[in-house]
Parts: structure tokens; sequence; C-alpha cells
């Protein structure tokens, strides 16, 4: 086993990616960042960018309850 490759890591989402896939419109993840909830981001740079693996675990963790 060659130990000296790279590991791979899955691309990060930009917030353009994670509105796709939670289907809500980039201005709620501002929103929701702004209220301190949403799915978690980092700051790379002047960019916001999401783990994928972050924003799945995120919608797993939300309750089932319709407000």
């Amino acid at each position: 086993m060659n130990t000296n490759q790279p590991r791979r890591i899955a691309p990060l989402w930009s917030v353009a990616d994670v509105s796709e896939y939670l289907q809500v419109p980039v201005q709620t993840l501002y929103t929701w960042r702004s209220q301190g909830g949403g799915p978690p981001a980092r700051k790379i740079g002047k960019y916001l960018r999401y783990l994928p693996d972050d924003v799945v675990a995120w919608v797993e963790g939300l309750g089932t309850e319709v407000a």
C-alpha cells in the first residue's frame, strides 16, 4: 500500500450547490447563517464553502415535526 498518495477529498460545496441540494433560495442560507442556524459553513477567503458530509448530517439531524 502506497501511503505517499494524496488522500481523496470530496470537493467543497458552494452556496449555490447547497441551495440546489436543499432546494431553498440562496438568500435563505445567508439568513440562516446570520441567525446562527443552517448547515455549518467555512469561510474560505471571501467565500462560504460547505463540506457535503456536514450538510447531509445537518439535514439528518433535523426533526420531522412540521411547524
